[in-house]
């Protein structure tokens, strides 16, 4: 088991300690992808990285480009939501600089 996360098509951020990514699904989900989170308390963050073996690399261009709002979980209200590349070519992605976010 280890903490995961998805995103899907109709933009909710779904985040549990589970063994494969697909059991963070429900039913009609589509999912554009997922990876790893940790809580950086600290700072306030929750940071997202790595690669679903299920669903691949998380394509937040998708949601950007459909206007989607990201609906995130209320009780990470606070927290920031940073997808970290670890690479030298892309800067972290900071969720609320291209998304609109929505705690339900």
């Amino acid at each position: 088991m280890a903490q995961k996360f998805i995103i899907t098509a109709a933009g909710y951020l779904r985040l549990g300690e589970v063994n494969m990514h697909k059991d963070l699904l429900q039913a009609g989900d589509v999912c554009l992808g997922g990876g790893l989170y940790r809580f950086d308390y600290i700072n306030a963050k929750i940071l997202l990285d790595g690669v679903s073996y299920d669903f691949g690399r998380p394509r937040w261009h998708l949601l950007e480009e459909d206007a989607v709002t990201l609906k995130v979980p209320a009780m990470y209200k606070g927290l920031s939501l940073v997808y970290e590349y670890h690479n030298h070519y892309d800067d972290d992605y900071v969720v609320a600089q291209h998304l609109k976010v929505e705690y339900v």
